[in-house]
This record gives structure tokens, C-alpha cells and sequence, in this order.
């Protein structure tokens, strides 16, 4: 069984990810501690609300540090809803322009739609060669948001293969998911999502190494 370690940060739905992902077959730790971060199978890092105050929290815990050891080192983690979000360079919210995670180049901004926050099922289209997509492509998952990635600008270059890039669409296309390396994220809710989030978090657990 591998182990997972949902960071605790002080994000509001680190509870209901770590039931989701032990029904999912993991063995779960909610924990900030550094050393069973660095040391588990898998880390996720939930996220809900402001982007300033996901990065606040991080960066408290030192969780910022935590994410980019774990990934400097192939260590594989899961970004969920803010928690995708903070892996980009910047985030932009009510015109305060925040510094996030940086593992990813772009700027998070709010959707272009007329109604927000994005809220309710959606379907997505799952990006080629994805692994956490995989048997449930035509599946509907549970967004919560009314901000998001709308553009991918990480050049990656052979002999590094290329991420799986998972779009849905609210007033415009953006990023639903990305699968780069050890780094993966949904800006939707697995834990939310039914049967199909529990499917994804499986897909997730069996890739970890």
C-alpha cells in the first residue's frame, strides 16, 4: 500500500481528500511534519479559497520548499483546485499579483465567463497519454472556481517526454489538469467528483514509485 501525505497547511478540505484518497487504497497522513512529507510514496497539496492566502499558508509551513525538494528529487506530487493554481509563477486575484510555487511558467486569472465561480459538473478533454484520465475520459468531475490556468507555456524539450494537458472550458478554455513528470494537478475536486475522483486518485496512487 503506498503512503500518502496530505499536507497540512491550514487549507479547508484536507479532510475529505485524505478519505477520498484512502478509499481510493492509500495509506493516509494529514501532516505538516517534514520529514513524513519528504518520505511518503506521494504528497497532495489541496487548496481552497484566495490564491494569496494558499501561498500565505504554504510558505508558513515552509510547504513551498517541501514541494520543490520532493520534485528536484522525482518525488511525485498532486496540486488540487489552488493547490494546481500555486504551481504556476504568478496568480492574479482582484488585482493583487502573487507570487506562487513557480514550477510551472503562466499567470492563473480570473475565467472570462459571465457567471462565476465556475461551480458544478464538467467534463474535460483528457490530454493524450494521461495517466490519471485513464478509463475515465468521458467522465464528468466537480469544479469549484472562478479562477484558472488559461494557456500552458512550458517548452518541453526531448528527450523529457511531454505533459498530458487536460482542458474543460467556462467562458473559455482552461487547464482542468496537467500531468508533467512528477508533478500533477486538477483544478477540480477529485474528492468531490464520485466514483470518477475516486478512479482518478487510484490512477495517481498506482503511478507512484
Amino acid at each position: 500500500m503506498r503512503r500518502v501525505v496530505v499536507l497540512d497547511y491550514g487549507s479547508g478540505n484536507i479532510h475529505s481528500a485524505a478519505k477520498a484518497l484512502e478509499r481510493a487504497g492509500a495509506e493516509v497522513e494529514v501532516t505538516a511534519d517534514r520529514a513524513a512529507a519528504m518520505e511518503a510514496d506521494g504528497l497532495v497539496v489541496p487548496g481552497v479559497g484566495a490564491f494569496k492566502a494558499v501561498m500565505d499558508q504554504l510558505r508558513a509551513v515552509r510547504g513551498d520548499e517541501l514541494v520543490d525538494r520532493r520534485l528536484a528529487g522525482g518525488r511525485k506530487v498532486l496540486g488540487i483546485c489552488v493547490g494546481m493554481q500555486v504551481m504556476f509563477e504568478h496568480g492574479v486575484e482582484r488585482g493583487v499579483d502573487t507570487e506562487g510555487l513557480g514550477e510551472w511558467p503562466g499567470t492563473v486569472t480570473e475565467l472570462p465567463a459571465e457567471v462565476l465561480p465556475h461551480m458544478g459538473w464538467n467534463t474535460v478533454e483528457a490530454g493524450e497519454g494521461s495517466v490519471l484520465f485513464d478509463g475515465i475520459e468521458d467522465e464528468r468531475f466537480y469544479f469549484v472556481h472562478s479562477f484558472a490556468a488559461q494557456e500552458w507555456l512550458l517548452d518541453v524539450i526531448p528527450p523529457f517526454p511531454q505533459p498530458a494537458l487536460t482542458w474543460a472550458e467556462h467562458g473559455g478554455r482552461f487547464l482542468a489538469a496537467v500531468e508533467n513528470g512528477p508533478l500533477s494537478a486538477t483544478q477540480f475536486h477529485p474528492e468531490k467528483s464520485g466514483d470518477a475522483g475516486i478512479r482518478l486518485l487510484s490512477n495517481w496512487i498506482r503511478s507512484l514509485d
